[in-house]
């Protein structure tokens, strides 16, 4: 079978002579498709495309026509849905059964941008309340903010970016998306997907670069006017450091999440959450449960249990129907895995179940009960399928510890007892702290942001089109106008 090639298309740019990726399967290697890769002056290109018809305020589309372009493309979607989520399985190593959920879910992201279109009404601020504003009247409107640049991440192929991609269109925007190196077709078929639902190329164009260099200079040029951009905190913060004046972004990156079991709490109930939260994408998941603080009275319990579930996860091809947990997206990455489990280990750490490197790049599901406060498994986000129990003895401490590194984002409290549940949920450090729910819980129109090192700003579809607009006042005067 032909594998699929992606040219480099820059607003009608054709080349030859780009050099080329290779996309492969993280679970058995084969040769998935290849993509042409843009050099700096391709990007160069892509930027003087998207910047000209900006400032071109006759080529803007308008809302009516935004809305018929995204309306065809969910349909365009649903048509593709099954096709897509194997492909998204195939090069992102996430099971079939979560890549065809992650499907549904980008599906309803676009709905929800076009849901944010009909439901943005102008609104107004006060006059004729004193002296000065007498006889006029104001309304507010809100503009494309300029050239969006999306930087996107391996993890959620298809979903990233129609969070990244759908509300840039949605507001008028016109965007240029990076998608993984390791996952970029996803992207280009979803772009492919939006060009057809009559989207002009120049509005939305995708490349994949040729270096790190290329990625930066991308991003720090003064044409871009907001960078969204989803990824490693080390390289987030940095790009941020090197924008333009003016420009604007929104940073998500990981998190070490923690829970927080009470003594009272349903651990049969929990198990199934915790279980899921913990393997969901073998824990390639920002908000992933790490770190799950249990009272000593039924830490020991909770610990074996959520290593028996773990022990009957199916875990290997990501295409097959019945694979629970599939593979790690890189062989550096499954290394690196595997001497934090075993350091930790080491260090004195009880493993209860897995702790060990698979066949064609898989990891087993890891509890680790207890493991060292100073251990990396404990203090550094693992991004692999590895969940660490801790006893505790007063649920201050227990909070302490999860509140105690500099990474923030969402955390979880499981308790049958309200008051105890709420003491928890005020006192996580956290943007969202769900109880009785696992913290990588998520539906695509709540907000979902990292404090501290694990980001800035606010994802969300209308949370990042708020962020992609710019809001307009106009003040009417006119004597006819009453105070």
């Amino acid at each position: 079978m032909t594998t699929p090639h992606f040219p480099l298309k820059i607003a009608g740019l054709s080349k030859t002579d780009a050099s080329r990726a290779e996309v492969f399967s993280p679970f058995n290697e084969q040769l998935l498709g290849t993509v042409d890769q843009a050099n700096k002056a391709d990007i160069d290109k892509a930027l003087t495309t998207a910047h000209s018809l900006f400032k071109d305020r006759s080529q803007w589309l308008t809302v009516v026509e935004r809305i018929a372009i995204l309306e065809k493309a969910v349909e365009m979607m649903k048509a593709e849905a099954d096709s897509l989520a194997v492909g998204a399985a195939e090069e992102g190593g996430k099971p079939l059964i979560d890549s065809q959920v992650e499907m549904n879910r980008c599906i309803d992201s676009i709905r929800a941008c076009i849901d944010g279109l009909r439901n943005d009404a102008p609104h107004t601020i006060p006059m004729g309340i004193n002296p000065a504003s007498q006889h006029r009247l104001t309304t507010i409107r809100k503009e494309p903010i300029g050239v969006v640049v999306a930087i996107s991440a391996f993890n959620h192929p298809l979903n990233l970016i129609a969070h990244q991609v759908g509300p840039a269109i949605a507001t008028g925007c016109p965007v240029i998306v990076k998608p993984a190196e390791k996952t970029p077709l996803s992207c280009f078929r979803l772009v492919e997907i939006f060009h057809k639902a009559g989207l002009p190329e120049g509005w939305c164009q995708a490349l994949l670069t040729e270096s790190h260099e290329d990625t930066e200079h991308l991003v720090t040029d003064d044409r871009v006017a907001f960078l969204s951009f989803i990824g490693s905190a080390k390289v987030g913060w940095y790009l941020r450091s090197k924008l333009a004046p003016g420009t604007r972004c929104a940073l998500e990156h990981g998190g070490v999440a923690p829970v927080i079991v009470t003594k009272d709490a349903d651990i049969e109930a929990a198990i199934p959450g915790l279980s899921k939260g913990s393997f969901y994408h073998a824990g390639q998941v920002c908000v992933s449960v790490q770190r799950i603080y249990a009272h000593r009275s039924i830490a020991r319990q909770l610990a074996e249990k959520l290593a028996e579930a773990a022990k009957q996860l199916k875990v290997g091809d990501p295409v097959s129907a019945d694979t629970e947990v599939g593979p790690i997206i890189k062989k550096s990455e499954l290394t690196r895995i595997d001497d934090w489990v075993k350091e930790a280990i080491r260090a004195g750490a009880e493993c209860l179940c897995g702790g060990k490197a698979l066949a064609d790049n898989c990891y087993a599901p890891t509890v680790l009960f207890n493991p060292p406060a100073n251990a990396k498994v404990t203090t550094s986000e693992v991004f692999g399928p590895v969940v660490n129990v801790y006893p505790f003895d007063d649920v201050d401490e227990a909070l302490a510890a999860a509140n105690s590194l500099p990474f923030a984002f969402q955390a979880s409290v499981y308790s049958r007892e309200l008051n105890a549940a709420m003491y928890v949920a005020d006192k996580l450090d956290a943007s969202a702290v769900m109880i009785n729910e696992h913290t990588a819980f998520r539906v695509d129109w709540m907000p979902f942001a990292g404090l501290k090192h694990s980001g800035l700003g606010t994802g969300g579809i209308p949370y990042t089109m708020e962020d992609m607009q710019v809001e307009k006042m106009i003040v009417m005067t006119s004597k006819g106008i009453s105070a």
